[in-house]
């Protein structure tokens, strides 16, 4: 029998344009299965009776908006008003918004049925999601584990079937690293390709909003319904290309696609790959060679990149809005950040930006002879939740390198990457790996996960897909 969380997130909205599914339903599906898996921490807060209002109001009115109908929730970095927005923080308990973000202002302008607010780290600082001021985010797989972050309840959420497909951001690997920790699609756009996220966005450029969902069409679909939300996204699909979904559906051939296990951290932390991340990479690259890609390692040599970034990621920190009363309730980690942050020189802070345009051009061009560069998403296999905790915020900081060392570097040369299940470990979790685009190369990112989508079939769900 197929449940409504057996569709993908296109036949959800092919259903709803028909009439065979309403809003309600659909929605009333949704707010059952995020009650009955609580447990899983993909929630920070949730809006039933708000939701139940508004795809009750849909219903009633002709569809209108690429996501009429379909459930959706936001990331709690992002505001809504008169909906508590605690940014994964104590710092912000009480808030509730008078006002809402862009991104919500323009969910809802697509029809879309909000549910409530997804898990974050505090403030979206660090790639795990286990905030002390609510549970942790757990990998459905494997209870015990993290889901990595800062976007990890969205990406659970998917994984799990609380939600079709998730909006994250990702200012380090926030998208990419909970999706691969879980083992869903994860794409981050290209640099303004989407100017619309949290309100913490930075001059450093770093973070950009983008989809999450179970397949690579889901995720195009996702894709093209936000570039569309006119005028938060000044963007369009490539030339040539159309609508990002009309990708998915071309089989593309003969493209050069680079290899690379080197991480731009290799000289400053201890990066080990994992067997099994190292496998999913190697199955990858014999896919991509076997379809008629020609596939050849980078020879790609980056250097100076850990020092620019931990001032990059300190000055992003030192903006969040938090005085010293504040500083008594946020985590170490934060409190170290934005106090390391604080102390940075107007020189500091731009010989760091100088430092990242630099590396932007430098890796940009490396990459400028392949049409894609395939990497490991992550080095090491989901961590248990607390292995974070007890540690200084410099072991804390290392520790996040360490497992997802291919990240970060992305988001400083603004370039688009796409985060993909291939394999699967000994237990039956899926391995994931990275595919790095041009810059607005997202349609061809997404020709290629779809080709490879294909190559490796069917996956199966985690225990709560079923339960």
């Amino acid at each position: 029998m197929t449940r409504l969380h057996d569709l993908s997130l296109a036949a959800q909205v092919g259903a709803l344009r028909a009439g065979t599914l309403s809003p309600v339903d659909l929605t009333e599906h949704y707010l059952g299965r995020i009650a009955r898996f609580a447990d899983l921490g993909a929630f920070a807060e949730v809006t039933p009776d708000a939701a139940r209002r508004r795809s009750a109001l849909l219903q009633e009115s002709p569809a209108h908006g690429a996501l009429w109908g379909i459930p959706l929730a936001d990331k709690d970095l992002v505001a809504r008003a008169g909906v508590p927005t605690r940014y994964g923080s104590r710092s912000r308990a009480g808030l509730v918004p008078t006002a809402s973000d862009p991104l919500a202002d323009a969910l809802d302008a697509a029809g879309a049925v909000n549910v409530g607010k997804t898990s974050t780290s505090e403030f979206g600082l660090t790639g795990f999601t286990e905030p002390l001021i609510h549970a942790p985010a757990r990998d459905p797989w494997r209870l015990s584990a993290g889901a990595g972050g800062s976007s990890g309840g969205a990406a659970v959420a998917v994984a799990a079937g609380l939600l079709p497909a998730a909006v994250g951001s990702d200012g380090g690997g926030s998208i990419r690293i909970p999706s691969a920790t879980v083992g869903v699609v994860g794409l981050k756009p290209s640099r303004g390709r989407l100017p619309i996220g949290s309100g913490f966005d930075s001059p450093d450029g770093l973070s950009v909003t983008g989809p999450i969902a179970r397949t690579v069409e889901d995720a195009a679909l996702l894709l093209d319904a936000l570039v569309g939300l006119a005028p938060f996204a000044y963007a369009t699909a490539a030339p040539g290309h159309g609508p990002f979904i009309d990708a998915t559906a071309r089989d593309p051939r003969g493209l050069r696609i680079g290899v690379t296990t080197v991480s731009p951290w290799d000289d400053d932390e201890d990066i080990r790959l994992d067997a099994d991340a190292r496998t999913a990479f190697e199955t990858a690259a014999a896919w991509l060679s076997d379809t008629g890609h020609e596939v050849t390692d980078t020879a790609w040599h980056p250097f100076g990149y850990a020092a620019l970034f931990h001032v990059l990621w300190r000055a992003s920190a030192a903006r969040i809005p938090l005085s010293e009363d504040d500083m008594s309730l946020v985590e170490p980690l934060t409190a170290w950040l934005v106090r390391e942050g604080r102390r940075l020189s107007s020189l500091d802070l731009l010989d760091g930006l100088a430092a990242a345009r630099a590396f932007e051009r430098r890796t940009i061009a490396d990459f400028a002879r392949f049409d894609a560069v395939l990497t490991p998403a992550l080095a090491q296999p989901p961590q248990p939740i607390g292995s974070y905790a007890g540690h200084t915020p410099e072991r804390t900081f290392a520790m996040q390198v360490e497992y997802a060392p291919y990240s970060s570097f992305v988001n400083v040369a603004g370039l688009p990457a796409l985060t993909l299940p291939v394999t699967t470990d000994a237990t039956g979790h899926p391995v994931s790996v990275q595919l790095i685009g041009r810059p607005g190369g997202e349609a061809t990112l997404l020709s290629i996960a779809a080709q490879l989508e294909e190559r490796r079939g069917p996956l199966p769900h985690p225990p709560a897909w079923d339960a």
